[in-house]
Order: C-alpha cells, then structure tokens, then sequence
C-alpha cells in the first residue's frame, strides 16, 4: 500500500527546507500536495489514480497550472522513490508574444506610482520603485537594507546563489530620504508594523487598492509585474539578454527570454517596416 499522511507531507517539508529551497517554493509544493491528499481521501496511490486527477484538474486549471501541479507531485514521488506514479505534464506551444492585456506599461506604472502618492502611501510608493529600477524578486526585498542603500549596492542570496545589484544613486538618495522621515535605523527599509520584512500578499493587496484611481486593468496590476517592466525596458535599451539574465537571477537564458518578448502588435509594426509586400492595381 501506498499511503500519503500527515507525517509524510512533515518529512517532505524537512526534505525541501534541508534543500534550501525557497519558502514560497515549499509552501507552493507542501499546498499542491496537500489538495491531492484531500481529493484521495484515504486511497492507496497508484499510477490509475493519478490519471485521474490529471483529468481532474484539466478541467479546472490552465495548462501552465496543471502541469505545476504535477511537477510538485512528481517531486514528491521522486522522494518516495515511488517513479512509477509519476506523470507526464502536458505539452505546451511555446508563447512566442506577450500578452498585451497582462503587461504592465511605463505610462501605467507612472500612474500607479501617482496613485500611491496622492494616498500618502509611501512605503508603496517608494517599494514599487525599488523593484522596478533594479528589477530584484518581491522575496528579495529584505536584502533592501539601510546597509546596502548606504553602500549603494546589496548582495542577494536567493536560490543558492548570490549576486550583487548596484542601486540605482537617485533611488539611494529618495529611500534615504524615506529611511529619515521613518526613523529606519537599521535591516530592512520595507518591513510591516510588527518590523517583518512584507509578503508578496501584503504588496499585492496594496497595489489592487491603486487600480481604480490609477485607471490601469487590475490584471496588470502585480508585483512580479515591475520586474518584468524592468527586464522589457532594459533590454528595449542594451539587447544584452546574457547581462540581462545575471541581473535577474537566471540561470538559464530561456528564462530570461520570458521577460523581453514583445507584443503582437509590436511585431506586426517590425514586418510591415520590412516592407516585402506590393499591391498591383488592375
């Protein structure tokens, strides 16, 4: 018999902490997991069954999300040793546009950051700004410290590895600013009223309360979504996506190039300046 219980998940849990992977990456795992556990209700866990709830949430997820799903079961049953449960993701067309309806503009983010400033959130207005110009992770925000603001430069430790992001010098000179009026003596600049560093939850709930004053579509409107601004305006500027890639964190390229496709639209406007097309009048 192959049971999944509560002190199977705990294990697994210790296993994914033990490999340094990310909290939000265990919590994402150890949550997929748990909705399996639930749907099984008790039953043993067999290839058949597994299909099943392949099937399952095909009909509920999208692509993308389903075959997350399944990587983080595969993941466990890579730690149970139990492959043959195991379960092909699905195949997806690579996205070669961006969608134009999710990517956040430089004009929309200039009205978000107006949005927030007119209601006197500061640590909003000034955080937006930190991840935009450096293009750093939301997780990555406590290594924003008076420290490195003062040094200009913060050492990122993210994933096992680490890399250096030079800060901006007007950024450095408007978060001082902010650090004085705050009393931020030291650690990190942006924390919550109880002094921990913010969750992705807290900033995301911020930035929704902006849309409607700031007139941008709240499906535009998330946090990973200034660094993906960063990544399209640098790479509109330098063409560098190697550069680009050790900026962010990347360890592959393909990542990266995630980040700095363009829209459909922007494409067409590339083919018709080709202009191989010709229409002869009769």
């Amino acid at each position: 018999m192959r049971i999944i219980n509560t002190e199977t998940v705990e294990k697994y849990k210790k296993y994914l902490i033990e490999e340094e992977k990310s909290q939000a990456t265990v919590n994402k795992y150890i949550r997929d997991i748990s909705a399996f556990c639930i749907w099984l209700n008790g039953r043993d866990v067999e290839k058949k069954v597994l299909l099943k709830y392949k099937e399952r949430i095909m009909s509920t997820y999208a692509p993308r999300s389903v075959n997350s799903i399944l990587s983080s079961l595969n993941s466990l049953f890579n730690y149970l040793n139990w492959h043959d449960c195991k379960v092909k993701t699905l195949k997806i067309q690579k996205q070669v546009f961006a969608d134009k309806n999710r990517e956040l503009t430089k004009a929309e983010y200039t009205r978000l950051l107006n949005a927030a400033n007119n209601k006197k959130n500061k640590r909003l207005y000034y955080l937006m700004q930190t991840i935009c110009s450096t293009g750093i992770r939301v997780s990555e925000l406590k290594y924003i410290t008076v420290e490195a603001i003062n040094l200009m430069q913060v050492n990122i430790n993210c994933k096992g590895k680490i890399r250096n992001i030079i800060l901006p010098a007007k950024l450095c000179k408007m978060l001082k600013g902010y650090i004085k009026e705050y009393r931020i003596k030291t650690g990190s600049v942006f924390t919550s009223r109880n002094g921990k560093p913010l969750d992705r939850s807290n900033i995301w709930s911020d930035m929704k309360k902006l849309c409607d004053s700031a007139n941008v579509p709240r499906s535009k409107v998330f946090p990973h979504n200034l660094r993906h601004l960063f990544a399209r305006t640098y790479y509109s500027l330098e063409r560098d996506i190697v550069r680009l890639a050790d900026i962010l964190g990347h360890s592959n390229v393909n990542t990266t190039r995630i980040y700095t496709m363009e829209s459909g639209e922007v494409h067409r406007r590339q083919i018709e300046r080709m202009r191989l097309l010709h229409c002869f009048t009769t």
